[in-house]
């Protein structure tokens, strides 16, 4: 069983996956939708970085907590040094999303970009009873132990097919019931990033497949 920890439309192959709407663009015809879709499939929805306004913020939040019984997950949301949105904005709309999938009993989907220590010193503040999956992994196996050890899971994709990448390390020495895999916007299957992640830890694809139904299940029980 292929499971996509991250995507932003059903994958064929995935038989669990995990669909994220970004409710910056969202408008009520498009909540109409991701709502049907989450008859169907597991969904998440939240505000990226990237796309924080002021203005816009009263109706995403509107439409997060409409979406709010529909949910898996809040997110994908977070914070992005690299971004053009002001940073004080993108920590104080994150902390808001901390706040609702805590409130709902939800996982959250974090997004984050050279902002780990805050994102470690937020975790440590706010003591989250949520679990918080860092998606689209792509840091040194340090940073990644740290983020285990602060509770935190951690999601691989694309990056895992470049045999130069730090994530292929990090992938190595992360304990597999704390590990997702996921295609998020690339254009490549989930089986190759199945096949990839099986691969690079010598493990047997059907028993690494079992591992991620597992984790699957724990946190989105």
């Amino acid at each position: 069983m292929y499971t996509d920890l991250h995507c932003h439309s059903a994958r064929p192959e995935a038989e669990l996956s995990l669909i994220n709407f970004d409710l910056a663009s969202l408008n009520a015809n498009d909540v109409d939708a991701a709502i049907e879709a989450a008859g169907r499939s597991h969904i998440s929805a939240g505000l990226h970085p990237w796309y924080l306004a002021e203005p816009t913020l009263t109706p995403a939040f509107d439409a997060l907590e409409r979406l709010s019984p529909y949910l898996a997950a809040v997110g994908e949301c977070g914070l992005d040094r690299c971004a053009a949105t002001p940073y004080e904005l993108q920590r104080r709309t994150f902390i808001r999303q901390i706040e609702c999938a805590e409130r709902w009993e939800k996982p959250l989907i974090v997004h984050c970009v050279r902002a780990y220590g805050d994102l470690l010193a937020l975790r440590q503040g706010l003591k989250p009873k949520q679990v918080w999956i860092v998606h689209g992994f792509t840091g040194k196996p340090g940073l990644a132990e740290q983020l285990v050890g602060a509770g935190c899971y951690l999601s691989f994709g694309k990056a895992l097919l470049n045999p130069r990448a730090s994530a292929r390390d990090s992938w190595r020495a992360t304990p597999l019931d704390r590990v997702f895999l996921e295609t998020d916007a690339a254009d490549i299957s989930i089986a190759t990033i199945h096949a990839e992640a099986a691969t690079i830890r010598g493990l047997d694809l059907t028993a690494l497949q079992r591992q991620l139904v597992a984790n699957f299940d724990r946190v989105f029980r």
